[in-house]
């Protein structure tokens, strides 16, 4: 299992690079996009993982057909916080709507010497591989889906030093409201731990709801040719008993 998550990684970027067109696949499209969001707080999935300081999540992708290789990160504007973040990810989508996934979170400690990327020592590692499958929905049918379950590295483990495989569900309605788009979400782990054996979980204490809440997207016009994306979301945590009101702006 050692070699497990490079073994994926490589596969990963070969495939890319080989569905890259040539002379006798010209009509496959390819291209590269980046930008950086600019979030007054980090929450993911009901989780506030980047304290009470703003976030720069910058992203960094190259298309090839209906394949996205992409890198994705999240870093703290706090000197006080250690624990940044930077993801690889592989997504295939088809029909513009459904969407497969998988995920290497890596989060590092930085006050160490080393961020031992390349600990692939499944017991030591900080990598965590995840699968993913989604719905976005379309005008006709506005509701989005995803389920998405972890299946190597440092996931939460039972009582017996195994992984739990934790999984998140989460549903979602899309809808618009004169001049604003929005997604009211409910998401939730059926995943639940046994409290007697002191086991815990990687989204929460018990199976439930623990993202709840609304994200409203707006445009702002500075000028004819160029628009700044807003967003703030509502979020709710029922079973850590926690909210959060987000900002973000896109670049």
């Amino acid at each position: 299992m050692k070699k497990t998550a490079t073994t994926i990684l490589i596969a990963a970027i070969l495939s890319l690079f080989l569905l890259t067109p040539g002379k006798s696949s010209a009509q496959i499209e390819t291209s590269f996009n980046t930008g950086v969001d600019i979030m007054s707080r980090y929450v993911w999935r009901g989780m506030n993982l980047g304290g009470s300081s703003p976030s720069i999540q910058p992203t960094l992708e190259y298309s090839a057909g209906n394949f996205t290789l992409g890198t994705w990160g999240a870093f703290s504007m706090s000197d006080g916080l250690t624990i940044q973040e930077t993801d690889l990810y592989l997504s295939y989508t088809f029909k513009e709507m459904f969407s497969l996934t998988v995920t290497d979170y890596f989060l590092p400690d930085e006050s160490l010497d080393k961020n031992h990327y390349f600990e692939l020592n499944e017991d030591k590692t900080t990598h965590l591989l995840e699968a993913a499958a989604s719905f976005d929905g379309t005008e006709k049918i506005p509701f989005t889906f995803l389920a998405a379950v972890n299946f190597w590295g440092a996931d939460a483990l039972n009582a017996d030093g195994d992984k739990q495989y934790s999984t998140y569900l989460e549903f979602g309605y899309n809808g618009k409201c004169k001049d604003l788009d929005y997604n009211a979400f409910i998401g939730f782990t059926p995943n639940n731990p046994d409290k007697e054996k002191e086991e815990t979980g990687f989204y929460g204490t018990s199976a439930g709801v623990v993202n709840l809440g609304i994200t409203v997207s707006k445009e702002i016009k500075i000028s004819d040719s160029f628009s700044l994306p807003l967003t703030t979301s509502f979020i709710i945590n029922p079973q850590a008993e926690n909210v959060f009101l987000v900002l973000g702006i896109s670049l």
